[in-house]
């Protein structure tokens, strides 16, 4: 029983974990990213971990609710698996934009705003409510991708 109770948490623990250990790696880039020329509409700085917060929380739901579905193995695996790998894409990209240029960077998140849009697409076969949760990530990212894109034209 305890077993079943735990599963919900590990699919949470597992985004909020990659953003953190991004976090980590990537210390000090707030203040970093504040001394950049801004396009419009840059947000304060403060918002972005709340944002993230919020977004690993819907990502790992909806990564739940796919795993813990009645769907075929073989999909659930496909599903999954496409969704670890945006995961891992997500991970690099802030290191990436701090440590080693804001092109590279931009380049990056192009390959994972396609690996969400796919994630999205693999989970709504699936679950239209897992599918429905990774469209504000998927919103987020490609407002992040126009920041990154601009930021490297200005900068």
């Amino acid at each position: 029983m305890k077993s079943s109770r735990l599963k919900p948490l590990i699919f949470l623990a597992i985004p909020l974990a990659v953003g953190g250990l991004a976090a980590l790696f990537s210390a000090g880039s707030m203040d970093k990213f504040s001394a950049l020329n801004q396009p419009p509409l840059s947000p304060p700085g403060w918002l972005f971990p709340i944002v993230w917060g919020i977004l690993y929380i819907l990502m790992g739901t909806a990564s739940y609710i796919v795993y813990s579905s009645d769907a075929p193995e073989i999909s659930k695996q496909k599903a999954l698996g496409l969704y670890l790998v945006q995961l891992g894409f997500n991970f690099l990209w802030p290191i990436l934009f701090f440590t080693f240029g804001l092109c590279t960077a931009a380049v990056l998140i192009v390959i994972l705003w396609v690996l969400i849009l796919l994630t999205l697409l693999y989970f709504y076969r699936i679950s239209k409510t897992a599918g429905y949760l990774i469209i504000p990530y998927l919103l987020w990212v490609t407002f992040a991708a126009y920041l990154n894109i601009a930021i490297c034209i200005i900068n």
